[in-house]
């Protein structure tokens, strides 16, 4: 298997299901000539030709509405808003036109629609780029949200949300574009939406998380089997659906759990998670069932968002809180 890195998983997707289906359309902000900002659709235009990869003008809102016209017409569009900071001006094809479409229209017509999206911090970016707004997102019934962690899944979800029928969010963190490369199948291969990975075996405490804030959590994880703590992370994959079967099997294990964002604590999908745990496993519970997040303020300038990013430190500190309990 080759050794990529996320942004060329990404782009061996795309590939894959442009040569698959010739009614997959990619296009968006600089996707074509330029192949993006993060050169996430580099060399699919010279490809596959000018009629299904290629660029819009600078506007979001326009972006949304050709996706919506394409799918009811039997298409499969693949738009990229150029950062998920953006997304406010597309809100209303997401949540007001693809989400509803099949029950609008009684099952006639489907929205399959994949919208790619970069988002995350950590990599310096000017204000409104690096947003975690996936709450908006999980918040709209009818819609799917994923976000990956590795090459391998990036590749496998991307290819499952464009042959799906509803319309999928599919986020990608910026800093895990390039950060480093993992085992990647060559061909197609899927991986089912919906369905968590847990990406360390543990007994002591059960940690999940989703995107960036899983390597985090494997880093958390490590340090504190140095002092004797089994200490299991479950990857959600997909935000909505949660996998709610996989998280209640963790922690039902283990007796112990955190959630893990790199959100604010008011965003983002943690409060669902616990919620969920609370209401389905109480019973299994050693300890309370804490949250580790970004504070509940805007997104800092980049010379402060280290500070403001939670990581391996806070999720120990959290975790011994619950170990100890």
């Amino acid at each position: 298997m080759a050794q990529l890195t996320m942004i060329q998983a990404i782009t061996d997707a795309l590939r894959t299901e442009l040569k698959n289906d010739e009614n997959v359309l990619v296009f968006g902000e600089d996707v074509g000539v330029n192949g993006g900002v993060f050169r996430a659709t580099e060399g699919l235009q010279k490809e596959f030709g000018e009629d299904r990869v290629f660029d819009t003008p600078l506007a979001e809102s326009g972006i949304g509405g050709l996706a919506v016209g394409l799918a009811l017409q039997g298409f499969r569009p693949v738009p990229e808003i150029q950062f998920f900071g953006f997304v406010y001006e597309v809100m209303d094809s997401i949540s007001g036109q693809l989400a509803r479409m099949r029950f609008r229209t009684g099952g006639s017509f489907n929205a399959p629609v994949t919208i790619r999206s970069p988002f995350g911090g950590g990599v310096h970016t000017p204000e409104m780029h690096a947003d975690s707004l996936e709450l908006l997102m999980t918040s709209t019934p009818g819609v799917k949200v994923v976000i990956p962690s590795t090459p391998y899944d990036a590749k496998g979800l991307l290819i499952s949300a464009i042959r799906d029928n509803d319309p999928v969010i599919y986020l990608e963190h910026m800093k895990l574009y390039r950060s480093f490369r993992g085992e990647v199948p060559e061909g197609e291969y899927t991986i089912p939406l919906g369905k968590a990975d847990v990406k360390r075996e543990g007994t002591d405490l059960s940690i999940i998380t989703y995107g960036a804030m899983v390597h985090e959590s494997i880093k958390a994880a490590e340090e504190l089997e140095k002092e004797g703590h089994s200490v299991e992370v479950v990857d959600l994959r997909t935000v909505q659906p949660l996998d709610i079967e996989t998280i209640i099997a963790s922690v039902e294990k283990t007796g112990r759990a955190i959630v893990v964002q790199e959100a604010q604590r008011q965003a983002g999908i943690a409060a669902n998670v616990v919620a969920e745990i609370t209401e389905r496993a109480i019973l299994s519970l050693e300890a309370p069932v804490l949250r580790v997040a970004a504070p509940d303020t805007v997104f800092p300038f980049s010379q402060a968002e280290t500070v403001w990013l939670p990581g391996v430190k806070d999720i120990v500190e959290t975790a011994k809180k619950v170990l100890t309990f």
